[in-house]
């Protein structure tokens, strides 16, 4: 089970700016694109709408609207709905890529968890989780993958993991192939 485990693990570290994203992304500027921003001061809210791009570094989200909140700690809790929320990200010191789709996802600032709601999906090169709700917290690294949304029943999870590449032997050292495979009748059986 530690192998699934680390699987799900790594599939998601990267997300919303992880530990293994691209570290040199997070000292980098947030860049905004939208059709439109709505901005409430007494309410500390921003709201872009209308095909949102988010970028900061090799890091880059999409989704139809993103919803700012910050509470008077200056913690922020984003919220991005989409159709679906996309997002993709370079591994640090790799040329690996995470991504992952949802039609809503929401992260906090404060307590480092990333919530993704409704066909989720996180791809890590050929490695694929998926399911209708994915949470994952940072500070404790603990992934949760479930078939339904919390409160609710029903769905399934699933996870497709490649198995790791062949070591290629050394030239004019080929290793000899393995013996077939023999096959017993099952005996006391008829």
């Amino acid at each position: 089970m530690r192998s699934v485990s680390f699987i799900v693990l790594s599939l998601l570290l990267p997300v919303a700016f992880g530990a293994a994203a691209e570290k040199a992304d997070r000292e980098k500027e947030i860049i905004v694109n939208a059709d439109r921003i709505v901005a409430d001061d007494a309410k500390k809210t921003s709201a872009f709408e209308g095909n949102v791009i988010v970028t900061q570094g090799t890091m880059r989200m999409t989704a139809a609207k993103v919803t700012v909140r910050e509470d008077p700690e200056k913690h922020k809790y984003y919220i991005a709905d989409g159709s679906p929320v996309t997002f993709k990200q370079k591994l640090d010191n790799s040329e690996e890529w995470v991504e992952g789709f949802a039609q809503r996802a929401e992260f906090d600032d404060l307590n480092d968890v990333l919530h993704l709601y409704d066909k989720a999906r996180v791809l890590r090169s050929k490695n694929e989780i998926t399911g209708d709700y994915i949470t994952y917290d940072m500070k404790r690294e603990q992934a949760e993958v479930t078939g339904a949304q919390p409160g609710q029943t029903g769905g399934r999870v699933k996870a497709v993991i490649q198995p790791p590449p062949q070591k290629k032997e050394a030239p004019g050292k080929e290793s000899a192939p393995a013996p077939a495979l023999q096959l017993k009748a099952d005996e006391g059986k008829s």
